[in-house]
């Protein structure tokens, strides 16, 4: 079973390419921030207590998305392997990963992190948000908001595996297939 972390500031394309990632190779796909979206939408427990941190850009509360991670490892054991999207978000939440993974006799092989220009993830998310409606995509504000967070608390995860071995940097500039083939090229060198 192969546990790929794919990484990046929001904009960055990760669900996008976590989509095609699963297509080829057949992985599962867990997006911790379209888990914590629906629980908003069903406006369950969890999702009433995270809706006010994510309007404001926020991140929703470690123990939380452990939780939500550690239920979906629970829930799918049977697989090829798993793409873990916009998880772990801190150092904290790697530590607790790799724990949580040790329980199941695995680990996480590889954080492909993409890299855009700041200027270029704003541009792409308000895009996003004219589509998808998203109230954190609507505003420049509230976007550069949520990239300052990722650079402050998030950034220093790649650095985490990093020292693990387990880290390679992908350009996230292109078109969605030349990125995919970029991480494809990464994710093949596991095999």
């Amino acid at each position: 079973m192969k546990n790929i972390v794919l990484f990046g500031p929001p904009g960055a394309g990760k669900g996008t390419q976590a989509v095609k990632l699963v297509e080829k190779y057949g992985f599962n796909h867990i997006s911790t921030g379209q888990v914590i979206r629906n629980e908003i939408q069903e406006q369950t427990p969890a999702g009433k207590k995270v809706e006010a941190c994510i309007a404001r850009g926020e991140f929703a509360p470690d123990d939380l998305v452990i939780e939500i991670v550690k239920h979906f490892m629970a829930t799918h054991q049977d697989v090829e392997g798993s793409i873990f999207d916009g998880f772990p978000r801190n150092t904290y939440q790697a530590e607790q990963f790799d724990q949580l993974m040790a329980e199941w006799n695995s680990e996480v092989d590889l954080m492909l992190s993409l890299d855009v220009p700041e200027d270029e993830l704003v541009e792409r998310l308000l895009l996003r948000g004219k589509d998808s409606g998203r109230a954190d995509d609507a505003s420049e504000e509230v976007i550069r908001n949520r990239i300052r967070i990722y650079n402050e608390q998030t950034a220093v995860v790649a650095d985490y595996y990093a020292a693990q071995g387990k880290h390679i940097s992908i350009d996230g500039v292109g078109s969605v297939d030349e990125i995919f083939e970029r991480l494809c090229k990464a994710i093949d060198t596991l095999k």
